[in-house]
């Protein structure tokens, strides 16, 4: 199989996420920094539109999104198991809760007035407004917390992931599981990121402990790859075939009356709605396939997790 190349930037949370379960598989990987903002050329070569960070590529296989990675992941390295029985429902269920409410209220107390100004210390003003530019763009379909509302949350959700931790070391058990790394990150974005405001982390000593757990995982090994260099990768590659690849279900479930061969977009519903188009390869009870082409990547299959994504005819 080719390389697991992961596209990130060492700030970002959901890269945390991924690089942390790569860590605890001990899957080696390739790193290519990515910018933070737009514009993102080498970004959208390989993924035809999606811009959120991260992306893993496999080949000439793309695979977005921090929930359909760490399914990949699974199904790549069975063990030590992210989705362990009996639980693994309710983990996969707790894990799009961090990914999403936690997430959001973590995010707007961290880059509140106090986190903002210490993440762009010593930076150029004009770095700060770009990248709150950038981000309005990717949430204009959002509602997002203001910092004290997001503070009174973030409380009462560190509280509620304390009481999980009461007589345990992990969020469901003696091993870590998906919701685990999917709570984590936005944690440690207000503890590693933005320090300034880390003192709400301290009403939860629990919460910290497990968090030096978590860290201690480490992100294994790791190997820095360029844009370029991936990009040819995928060019030299042809992509898996639909069912033989890492996402083996391929049965067609059919919700949008689209047959498998059109042409259509998948965007996501909220956070990051810029479109990928391409041809309809698969639609199953998880994920989407689209085939496109590229200049500089030539041929590829960009796969997204089914849920949180539109799936829309190209013309609609």
């Amino acid at each position: 199989m080719a390389d697991l190349i992961l596209h990130h930037y060492p700030n970002s949370p959901f890269s945390e996420k991924v690089r942390l379960i790569l860590g605890y598989k001990k899957l080696p990987w390739k790193s290519v920094v990515i910018p933070a903002i737009m514009p993102k050329p080498d970004v959208l070569a390989l993924t035809g539109g999606y811009r959120k960070t991260p992306f893993l590529q496999v080949g000439a296989d793309i695979y977005c999104d921090s929930a359909l990675i760490a399914d990949v992941l699974e199904h790549l390295q069975p063990a030590p198991s992210i989705y362990p029985e009996p639980s693994k429902g309710l983990a996969r269920t707790l894990a799009q809760w961090a990914d999403s409410t936690l997430f959001w209220a973590a995010m707007a107390h961290n880059l509140g007035p106090r986190g903002a100004a210490h993440m762009f210390a010593g930076a150029p003003p004009e770095a700060a407004r770009a990248f709150g530019e950038d981000r309005k763009a990717m949430s204009s379909n959002m509602t997002r917390l203001r910092p004290a509302d997001a503070a009174a949350a973030y409380k009462s959700y560190l509280r509620r992931l304390s009481d999980m931790l009461d007589d345990q070391p992990f969020l469901l058990g003696q091993v870590p599981c998906i919701a685990d790394f999917a709570a984590y990150h936005p944690l440690w974005f207000t503890r590693v990121r933005t320090p300034v405001v880390a003192d709400i982390l301290q009403l939860t000593p629990a919460v910290l402990d497990w968090m030096d757990r978590m860290a201690a995982i480490g992100s294994g090994s790791m190997e820095k790859f360029s844009a370029a260099q991936a990009i040819a990768e995928a060019a030299a590659l042809e992509p898996m075939a639909v069912g033989q690849g890492l996402l083996r279900d391929s049965t067609f479930q059919d919700e949008h009356g689209l047959p498998l061969g059109s042409r259509v977009s998948i965007s996501a519903e909220s956070f990051g709605p810029e479109p990928t188009e391409g041809v309809l390869l698969a639609a199953t009870r998880t994920h989407y396939t689209l085939a496109r082409s590229d200049e500089r990547a030539g041929t590829l299959h960009v796969h997204f997790p089914r849920i949180g994504y539109v799936l829309k005819a190209a013309d609609a």
